[in-house]
């Protein structure tokens, strides 16, 4: 029996990095350039399979708008020369309705507990499962999470979903 898979939150200025420079990345990047000690923890606790949800920060933009997945843990980024590190992620789907920051502060019933409303500021957020669950319903799933019909109601298929 394997770990318990994870989700996340990632936060991104999309005039740094949009999903748009993911999606035209052939949808890999390295996340890399987390300063904050706090957020930095959570970026080397992620896992490989861990689900992420993908948000534009910033004073025009505040929305989670795609999901990627860990697919390398945390390693030190040799480019960093402060010695910081990354992960590697891949896009899984674009949500099929962005979900806004407004929109998850007005439906806060059911995000208890969500980092992103209790520490803002902070760029790597864990999220509850039940927080995934719910925004995942706010925001109508995403591409790629087998249109909702997966068994768990994670919003992605999985090896255990199939038998």
């Amino acid at each position: 029996m394997g770990k318990e898979k994870r989700y996340w939150l990632l936060k991104t200025e999309p005039g740094e990095w949009s999903w748009e420079d993911q999606a035209a990345n052939g949808g890999l990047s390295k996340w890399d350039g987390v300063k904050n000690k706090q957020a930095q923890k959570n970026l080397k606790s992620m896992r490989l399979r861990d689900l992420c949800f993908f948000y534009h920060s910033g004073p025009k933009a505040r929305r989670i708008v795609g999901v990627v997945s860990v697919v390398r843990e945390w390693y030190l980024d040799d480019e960093d020369r402060e010695g910081g590190g990354a992960v590697d992620v891949r896009a899984v789907g674009e949500m099929r309705k962005a979900v806004d920051l407004k929109e998850m502060k007005e439906g806060a019933a059911g995000l208890k507990g969500f980092g992103l409303l209790r520490q803002p500021r902070l760029s790597v957020v864990p999220v509850p499962e039940e927080v995934w669950k719910r925004i995942c319903e706010l925001g109508g799933g995403f591409e790629g999470d087998g249109g909702g019909e997966d068994e768990d109601g994670d919003g992605v298929e999985s090896d255990e979903d199939e038998g």
